[in-house]
């Protein structure tokens, strides 16, 4: 990723941060996603390198399978997952800890049909090419909306894409449905119309989220790092909370996280209106026990549809709200 200008500087409040760093005090590399968030100007403007004291390699991935991979071989302490990956993760006890909620989902992924191609209602995806990138969040919902229409998977044709592969099956006319998040839900939306949001598909009982998780080993040597982390995500949740529309006013905002996730300036506003940012009071009532029970839901789930072999008894271990700040 090449160094951009420092657009807006951010400066965690001592009440979010709770902790003072030595200089320097430790490296890392965290795998980021294309989804779009107001933690990604704080991204830009280097402000988790300043909370941190810290240089960070900022590596973009294009699916959560391809993050977990990066995670269990150690070549990055932090990773942005959903919470399908998540479950799967822990499941195979990849040793890592969840400890921010980053987004809860609601029109960022959704599944949306090819016009033309005689969708116009779930029944008619039977006998249909839907592509999504297995394992993911989005592979997640789609699986449970089929289960919500009582349509079997092997009645449609699901392939393993990830989203950059989507957007090029989908301009050549290869797939007829896709269920992904932006920048490809973007292009399917110009040739396609919805089916179902991820919000929808939340309230047919299987909700998803995106998260922040730490390698264990690196969360246990610098614990402060992983709070200046997570406090540093919340302040600019909560500096867009504030007042989004002046959030959005300000091109510098609209810029980075344009260059950042590879989304279209037009369409951010409409992007941070698909998710849910969990504030610090929301974080501590869903980490710990609530998150803990998606997980173990997920992983069922995914073990029922024959993506992951085993059902931990508890997925306790595999989430922490020790690294949430101490202020209000």
């Amino acid at each position: 990723m090449r160094t951009l200008p420092i657009v807006r500087r951010l400066i965690v409040s001592a009440a979010f941060a709770g902790t003072t760093l030595g200089a320097q005090a430790a490296d890392f590399t965290v795998a980021y996603q294309t989804s779009v968030s107001p933690a990604v100007v704080a991204q830009a403007d280097g402000a988790y390198e300043k909370a941190t004291h810290s240089q960070i390699d900022w590596r973009r991935f294009d699916d959560g399978a391809s993050v977990v991979a990066a995670l269990a071989s150690g070549s990055v302490q932090f990773g942005y997952l959903g919470s399908s990956p998540d479950a799967a993760a822990a499941s195979r006890k990849v040793p890592i800890e969840t400890f921010l909620i980053a987004a809860k989902l609601i029109n960022s992924e959704a599944l949306v049909t090819r016009d033309g191609a005689g969708i116009a209602k779930p029944a008619d995806l039977i006998g249909k090419k839907i592509a999504t990138p297995f394992v993911s969040t989005s592979h997640y919902s789609l699986l449970a909306a089929l289960k919500h229409w009582h349509i079997d998977p092997s009645q449609v044709q699901i392939l393993n894409l990830n989203p950059p592969a989507i957007s090029a099956a989908w301009r050549r006319g290869d797939i007829d449905a896709a269920y992904v998040w932006d920048p490809a839900l973007g292009v399917t939306k110009e040739t396609g119309k919805v089916l179902v949001t991820s919000g929808e598909v939340g309230r047919f009982g299987s909700p998803t989220f995106d998260v922040w998780v730490v390698r264990k080993d690196f969360a246990e040597q610098h614990p402060d790092i992983v709070k200046a982390f997570a406090a540093t995500t919340l302040h600019a949740y909560a500096d867009y909370e504030r007042n989004p529309k002046a959030w959005l006013a300000d091109p510098a905002h609209i810029d980075a996280v344009a260059r950042i996730t590879g989304a279209q300036k037009s369409d951010i506003p409409g992007l941070l209106e698909g998710n849910d940012f969990p504030t610090l009071a929301q974080q501590r009532g869903t980490l710990g026990t609530p998150t803990v029970s998606a997980l173990s839901n997920t992983s069922r789930f995914l073990k029922d549809q024959g993506k992951i072999d085993d059902v931990l008894a508890d997925y306790t271990p595999y989430v922490s709200t020790r690294y949430l700040p101490t202020g209000q």
